[in-house]
């Protein structure tokens, strides 16, 4: 479904200072997802540049981003596939580990979750420096699926998460240039 007008997105963003930690600008998702019309259009545009693609599986970034790839999973009526943190999974998974700022992280999936050359679509609500979301694509790929691109609800341009996911096709509805 392509929209001829571009939707204010940021008008359902509320920007809460020092929260989590004293200096950092909160994006809050929430009033989007009061919002049901305004949700309903995030889910279809974050689809809109994957419709024409053969997706076969939605990656769900741990805990926001499944909130969002459910939807969109549905739009593009294709699988759904938890990356999760470690302990959450029932059956057995492939593991990959990665560094953050301060010290380190892993995300799982399970051993079937994506067929041998799938394509899939990575979505998460936020892009900051992109550690997590390459994570998820290196694991997707470990797991033997092929990236077919990174949707964000939010992508914070000043921490330059894109280049570190430069690889794979990105897109963002909302891009604010302050961290």
């Amino acid at each position: 479904m392509s929209h001829a007008t571009p939707f204010p997105f940021t008008d359902y963003i509320r920007s809460i200072p020092d929260f989590p930690k004293p200096g950092i600008l909160f994006r809050d998702i929430t009033p989007l997802l009061g919002n049901p019309a305004a949700f309903r259009r995030a889910v279809a545009d974050l689809a809109g540049p994957f419709r024409q693609k053969k997706i076969d599986a939605v990656a769900a970034v741990e805990a926001r981003g499944f909130i969002f790839a459910a939807p969109v999973a549905l739009e593009l009526d294709t699988a759904l596939v938890p990356l999760r943190k470690p302990g959450k999974l029932p059956f057995k998974t492939l593991s990959y580990s990665y560094d953050l700022e301060y010290g380190a992280d892993t995300l799982q999936i399970h051993v079937d979750a994506i067929s041998p050359g799938a394509n899939v679509l990575i979505v998460d609500d936020l892009l900051a420096t992109g550690g997590t979301t390459e994570a998820g694509c290196r694991l997707v790929e470990k797991a033997g699926g092929t990236v077919a691109g990174c949707a964000f609800v939010i992508e914070l341009t000043a921490l330059q998460g894109r280049q570190r996911i430069a690889r794979y096709q990105t897109f963002s509805l909302i891009q604010y240039a302050e961290a």
